[in-house]
């Protein structure tokens, strides 16, 4: 069984505020092929401290599966797409997973590049 390195993949995770928002950067991140795919998951409650004072917030969770070597632009897409001042963007290195799914990935990110 071959395998695929796990550093070349990565699942990135952001918040927004609501399904529209959730949707119109979801499709923008897929359609600039800097990810595969992006689940919205939703039902969030998020508590945090911003601007000195503690928020709880309902939220969405966008969970984005890319290549790890893109990362650092999709990043730089998320805070110029995001309504958030400091938009959420943390990377989380896939460690293994369906080989298949990982070149199907792959196949659909590694397109940027030849354009």
């Amino acid at each position: 069984m071959s395998s695929i390195s796990s550093s070349e993949y990565s699942a990135c995770i952001t918040t927004v505020s609501n399904d529209e928002i959730a949707r119109k950067l979801a499709r923008s991140i897929v359609e600039s092929r800097l990810a595969a795919c992006v689940n919205i998951i939703p039902g969030v409650r998020s508590i945090y401290e911003w601007q000195s004072t503690i928020h709880e917030d309902n939220e969405l969770i966008l969970m984005i599966k890319t290549r790890q070597e893109f990362v650092p632009q999709l990043i730089e897409f998320v805070k110029k797409n995001h309504p958030y001042d400091v938009p959420e963007l943390i990377e989380l290195p896939i460690n293994s997973g369906n080989q298949d799914y990982l070149k199907w990935i792959d196949g659909i990110v590694k397109k940027q590049s030849s354009t």
